[in-house]
C-alpha cells in the first residue's frame, strides 16, 4: 500500500493531480475538497489509496487523513465504489459525513449526485456505529474533550441512560461548553438528557 505521496505539483484539475516525485509523475483522483486547499504549485504531500483492478491500478489522494478514512469506510459499503465515494466527499466534508450519519440525515446523501433513497438508507445503515475513528478527529472534539466523553459515556451507562442518547447529548455539550472536568461533562448531561 502506498500511504502517501510527496512531491512538486505538476498539474491540478477539479478532479486529478499529477505529482512529480524524482522525475517520475503519479496521477491522483482527487476530491473537490481535496482540491480546495492544494496550492498553486509547489511541494506537495497528499495520502494516499490504492485501489488494483485487472484493468488498472488507480491512486486516490487526499489532503486530510480524515477524508481518506471516509473513503474507505464509504468504498465499503455495498454498492458505493471509488467514484462515488469521491462525489461524497467532493460535496460533503467527513465531519458532515458523520453527523448525517449520525442522525439519519437521508436527504443529506440525496443531495449528492447520483446517489438515490435506497443508496442513502444503506449508506446510512452500513456506517452507523463505525465512525469513531473520524468522529474523535472531529474539531470540536479536543482529546482532552474525547476522554471526557468516553469516562462520562461509561459512568452515564453504568447509571442506566441510554448509550446513544448520552453520547449525542455529550458530543452537543462538548460542542457548545468548555468542560473542565468529566464531573462538570456529567451533570450537564444529566440534566440535558
Amino acid at each position: 500500500m502506498i500511504a502517501h505521496i510527496e512531491g512538486i505539483l505538476e498539474s491540478k484539475t477539479t478532479s486529478n493531480v499529477i505529482i512529480d516525485v524524482n522525475g517520475v509523475g503519479y496521477s491522483l483522483n482527487i476530491s473537490l475538497n481535496t482540491y480546495d486547499s492544494l496550492p498553486s504549485k509547489g511541494k506537495l504531500r497528499l495520502y494516499s489509496h490504492l485501489i488494483v483492478r485487472e484493468d488498472a491500478h488507480i491512486l486516490f489522494g487526499f489532503a486530510e487523513e480524515d477524508e481518506r478514512l471516509m473513503f474507505r469506510e464509504l468504498i465499503n459499503v455495498s454498492g458505493v465504489g471509488a467514484s462515488t465515494a469521491l462525489m461524497i466527499l467532493s460535496s460533503m466534508k467527513p465531519s458532515d459525513v458523520v453527523t448525517a450519519v449520525d442522525q439519519s440525515d437521508v436527504n443529506a446523501f440525496k443531495s449528492v449526485k447520483g446517489i438515490g433513497l435506497k443508496s442513502a438508507q444503506r449508506i446510512i445503515v452500513d456506517l452507523k456505529g463505525k465512525l469513531a475513528k473520524i468522529e474523535s478527529n472531529n474539531e470540536f472534539l479536543s482529546p482532552q474533550g474525547n476522554t471526557y466523553k468516553n469516562e462520562a459515556l461509561s459512568a452515564l451507562t453504568v447509571l442506566g441512560i441510554d448509550k446513544k442518547k448520552a453520547s449525542n447529548t455529550i458530543d452537543e455539550i462538548l460542542k457548545n461548553n468548555e468542560i473542565s472536568s468529566v464531573e462538570e461533562l456529567i451533570k450537564k448531561t444529566l440534566k440535558a438528557v
